[in-house]
C-alpha cells in the first residue's frame, strides 16, 4: 500500500483532509497517478446532502492521469498511457452495453461506489474502509478504477482538459449530439450556463443549431455563452421565457435543463413549439418531483429526455471530443477558471455551492 493525503465526506461530519492508504490494482484494475481533478456539481450533491451516502467516501470523479501500474489481465491500457477517467465504468455485459448504450449499464458498480468486485482500494490511518465516489475517488493522487473507467488519450492533451472530459464536457456535449440528436437549424434554448450549460451551448454550435438561446442569473455567465457560441443570452429575472419564446421562435425546438432543479424543469414543456424536446441534463435532488401537463404534451407531440452522462460510450466519445478540442472545435480551456492545489477543494465546493466560477481544476501536491 502508498500512502496519500485525500479529500473525503463522511456522513454527519461532512469534508474532511486526511491520509489514505491505497492498494495495489488487482485483477481488471488499473492504478492511475492523477494530474488533475475537476470540481463538479455531483460531488456538492453529496456535500450538501442532495445525494445521501451511507458511508465515508473519497470524493472526486472528474480526472486525468497516468497509468502508473496495471493488474493482471489489463490489455486495453499501458503504463505510461495518458487517461481520462470516465466515472460511470461500464461492465461491458449486460444487455445494455452489447447494445452499444453504456450509459444505461445495468453491471455497473459506479453508483454503488465500489470497484467492480465490491471492494474498495482505500483505507483510511486506522485501516477502516474509505469509499471511492462512483467507483473513483478522485480528490487524492493516486486512484486504482477499473479498466473500463481508464480511457486512453493523446500525450499531447492537456491534463486540466482531460479532466473536464471525465464528466461535465462529455455531458454536456452528448446531450445534444447523443441524446438530442440536434439537428443542424433547430432553435434551442439553454437554462444554466455553468460548466455543463455551457458545455450544451458548444455542442449546440458543434451541431449547426440556430438560434442558441443561453438563460442565466449570471452576467459573466451570459457573457460568456456568447463566447461558446449562444446567439442570444436572457436573464430570467428580467424576461419572462415562455412569452418570449413565444414570441420570437414561436416556441422552441429543443430546451435544455442544466441545473438540476425541479421547478425550473417543470417550465420546459411551455417552451417548446410543437413537437419539440426538453432535455433534462442537470441532475436533481434525490426524491424531487415536478409537474407537468400531460394533455400538451400529447396534443402537441412534446417529449422529455432524459441525459445520463450525456448518453455516452466513454470509450468512444472522450477520445473524440479530445480531437475536436485539439482541432480547434471546442474552446474547453475558457471553462477553466484556474488551477489550484487539492488542499483547496473545501473552498471550490463552496465557490460552486454560491454559483461563482465555472470550473476549477485541482492538482494534488506531490
Amino acid at each position: 500500500m502508498t500512502t496519500d493525503h485525500a479529500v473525503t465526506y463522511r456522513p454527519g461530519r461532512g469534508i474532511s483532509q486526511e491520509s489514505v492508504q491505497v492498494a495495489q490494482p488487482g485483477r481488471g484494475h488499473v492504478l492511475v497517478s492523477i494530474r488533475a481533478t475537476g470540481v463538479c456539481h455531483s460531488d456538492l450533491h453529496i456535500v450538501n446532502g442532495d445525494w445521501p451516502a451511507d458511508k465515508p467516501l473519497v470524493l472526486g470523479h472528474e480526472a486525468s492521469g497516468v497509468v502508473a501500474e496495471t493488474g493482471p489481465g489489463v490489455t486495453t491500457v499501458s503504463v505510461g498511457d495518458h487517461v481520462v477517467l470516465s466515472w460511470f465504468a461500464p461492465c461491458m455485459r449486460c444487455d445494455n452495453c452489447v447494445a452499444g448504450r453504456a450509459w444505461l449499464c445495468t453491471g455497473t458498480t459506479a453508483l454503488d461506489n465500489t470497484l467492480p468486485d465490491g471492494t474498495t482500494p482505500f483505507t483510511d490511518a486506522a485501516g477502516e474502509a474509505l469509499w471511492p465516489y462512483l467507483g473513483l475517488g478522485t480528490f487524492t493522487s493516486q486512484v486504482i478504477v477499473p479498466e473500463t473507467a481508464a480511457i486512453r488519450v493523446d500525450d499531447d492533451l492537456p491534463f486540466t482538459i482531460g479532466a473536464l472530459l471525465g464528466c461535465s464536457v462529455t455531458t454536456g456535449i452528448g446531450a445534444v449530439v447523443n441524446t438530442a440528436r440536434v439537428p443542424a437549424g433547430a432553435s434551442a434554448v439553454v437554462i444554466g450556463c455553468g460548466g455543463v450549460g455551457l458545455s450544451v451551448v458548444m455542442g449546440l454550435k458543434l451541431a449547426g443549431a440556430h438560434p442558441i438561446v443561453a438563460v442565466d442569473l449570471s452576467a459573466d455567465k451570459r457573457a460568456k455563452a456568447m463566447e461558446f457560441g449562444a446567439t442570444t443570452t436572457l436573464d430570467p429575472r428580467e424576461t419572462d421565457l415562455a412569452t418570449w419564446t413565444t414570441e420570437h421562435l414561436r416556441g422552441t425546438d429543443f430546451a435544455f435543463e442544466a441545473i438540476g432543479n425541479e421547478k425550473i424543469i417543470e417550465t420546459l414543456t411551455g417552451l417548446l413549439a410543437p413537437g419539440g424536446a426538453a432535455v433534462l441534463v442537470g441532475m436533481t435532488r434525490v426524491g424531487a418531483r415536478s409537474s407537468i401537463d400531460p394533455y400538451d404534451l400529447a396534443d402537441q407531440g412534446k417529449s422529455i429526455l432524459g441525459c445520463n452522462y450525456g448518453s455516452s460510450v466513454a470509450r468512444v466519445d472522450i477520445p473524440r471530443l479530445a480531437r475536436l478540442y485539439q482541432a480547434g472545435y471546442l474552446p474547453l480551456e475558457q471553462l477553466i477558471d484556474g488551477t489550484r492545489p487539492l488542499t483547496d477543494a473545501p473552498r471550490a465546493l463552496d465557490e460552486l455551492a454560491a454559483g461563482t466560477g465555472l470550473r476549477s481544476i485541482l492538482v494534488p501536491v506531490r
